[in-house]
C-alpha cells in the first residue's frame, strides 16, 4: 500500500526545489498516522501573508493529496506587487501538490 514517510517526502521536496528553484521555505513535518507510522506532512510557509498551508495524503492508498488552509487572525492588505507575489507563492503551492501526486502514484515504500 502506497505510504509516504518523512524520509521519502524530504527526498521528494529536494528533488522538487532542484527542478524549480522555489518555495525555498516549504519542509516536511513527522505526522503520526492512525498506526502510529510517520506519515509525513508537507507545510508551506507564505511570505507574503500570515496564511497556514499544509498538504497530506487524502489517505492511505491513495495518490491524490489535500491542501488546507487556515484561517487567519487578522486582514492582509496587499499593493499590487505583493499580490503578485502571493499569487506565484500559491503557484508553486499547486505545482508542489501535483508534484506529489505524480511521484505517489504507484510508490510503494521500503
Amino acid at each position: 500500500m502506497p505510504f509516504r514517510s518523512k524520509a521519502t517526502l524530504e527526498t521528494w521536496l529536494d528533488e522538487f526545489h532542484r527542478s524549480r528553484e522555489a518555495g525555498d521555505l516549504i519542509r516536511v513535518a513527522v505526522q503520526d498516522g492512525s498506526e502510529g507510522g510517520d506519515t509525513g506532512l508537507v507545510l508551506v510557509p507564505l511570505r507574503t501573508a500570515h496564511i497556514s498551508i499544509y498538504m497530506e495524503p487524502i489517505e492511505i492508498g491513495d495518490a491524490r493529496w489535500r491542501v488546507t488552509l487556515e484561517p487567519q487572525t487578522e486582514t492582509t492588505v496587499l499593493t499590487s506587487f505583493e499580490l503578485q507575489h502571493l499569487a506565484a507563492e500559491l503557484s508553486v503551492a499547486a505545482e508542489l501538490c501535483a508534484f506529489l501526486e505524480a511521484k505517489s502514484v504507484g510508490h510503494v515504500e521500503d
